[in-house]
């Protein structure tokens, strides 16, 4: 038995709203795509006009490191995830839509909202992410619980623009708790907001889990999580995309651990610790402690060929020019001379996706180019 798929452009938020009304009937299914352009749908290849009877929703990855990636969720799946959400958020609310709705995080806020009942308030994602756009999405909340979702990208804007906005900060307070995936969050940010009250969630999980399935280390209802291999990230349980249900789990390509009261900890990918000097060092690690250096506002690293040291670390980062010594010194510090990187570029803007993640890819030229 099949069903019709429906496109929806990701500009269209009201009409997607709709369709995933229809999607979590089973009456159809549903791929978003990217925004339209000047009223003209992008161009989509590979989809066909109808799916097999356990496909309610395909997302695109982001391909952030390569060709994205299409996977197909279950109606099972999306309800699974949004109940286990409420759950451990402490039930339905009404949500805030920050995040393009063609990637499983602003996706799952719309069918978070038409499980709980609620009228999701939803930002122009088409337009760049400022904290007084947010501030005024927010003031149009009216539920008794109320949530959003963000990536750290959007979070790092908020806690600069809270240092002058006192009406900003009494609305992020308002939320009972703000998700914050996608990526690595800036442990100091984390820190500083929630130190004025603001309830944040860190949460971990990909497009073939159906987004974020691990909440503050602890996996949500439904979900399990366990190390194989070199420590390597597995996630299994109700919200996994069809792809993965007959093989038993997702094995991701991050590495992690438990710590003592057994919270996963993600360490970072698999594909982003590079071998420097016969010594393995973690991109994600040398953005984690660079990004507590005062004076950066973002930062990414990428791996830069050596013959002597094979690879050796590259920085490129957004903020005071006076602090380039600075990195350099914290990562030689805490990681050794493998972990200290050999150059360090200062950029505007740092080059993202469309869903706000770094673009890997784009970062990986800068060192190429200059």
């Amino acid at each position: 038995m099949s069903k019709p798929l429906k496109l929806v452009a990701a500009n269209d938020t009201f009409g997607a709203l709709l369709a995933l009304g229809e999607v979590l009937a089973d009456k159809q299914a549903l791929f978003i795509t990217p925004p339209e352009v000047n009223g003209l749908m992008p161009s989509i290849h590979n989809l066909p006009d109808e799916v097999g009877a356990d496909v309610a929703l395909i997302v695109e990855s982001s391909g952030s490191t390569g060709t994205p990636k299409r996977s197909h969720l279950s109606v099972s799946a999306l309800l699974a995830s949004a109940h286990a959400a409420h759950l451990r958020l402490g039930g339905p609310g009404q949500w805030l839509l920050a995040l393009p709705i063609n990637f499983i995080a602003g996706a799952n806020v719309l069918v978070r909202s038409l499980v709980a009942e609620t009228q999701p308030v939803m930002m122009n994602t088409a337009v760049p992410f400022t904290a007084e756009g947010f501030s005024r999405a927010a003031s149009m909340l009216t539920g008794s619980r109320r949530y959003t979702s963000l990536v750290p990208t959007q979070l790092e804007r908020l806690a600069t623009a809270v240092h002058h906005d006192d009406l900003l900060l009494a609305q992020l307070k308002r939320f009972d708790a703000i998700l914050v995936g996608g990526q690595a969050a800036n442990p100091s940010t984390l820190e500083r907001l929630r130190s004025l009250g603001v309830k944040l969630v860190e949460t971990y999980g990909m497009t073939e889990t159906c987004g974020g399935c691990v909440y503050d280390g602890q996996p949500l209802e439904g979900v399990a999580v366990e190390l194989v291999g070199e420590s390597r990230i597995k996630i299994s349980g109700a919200t996994l995309a069809n792809e993965w249900v007959a093989e038993g789990g997702f094995i991701t390509n991050d590495l992690g651990e438990f710590d003592e009261q057994q919270n996963l900890r993600v360490l970072g990918r698999i594909d982003r610790v590079i071998a420097s000097g016969g010594v393995k060092v973690s991109l994600d690690r040398v953005e984690q402690l660079a990004a507590q250096v005062p004076g950066v506002v973002e930062i990414a690293a990428s791996a830069i060929l050596d013959s002597e040291w094979g690879q050796r670390v590259g920085i490129a980062y957004q903020g005071s020019p006076e602090v380039a010594d600075s990195i350099a010194e914290a990562l030689a510090e805490t990681l050794g001379p493998a972990g200290k990187p050999v150059r360090v570029i200062r950029v505007d803007k740092l080059p993202r996706l469309a869903n706000g993640k770094p673009d890997l890819l784009a970062i990986k030229r800068i060192f190429e180019e200059n």
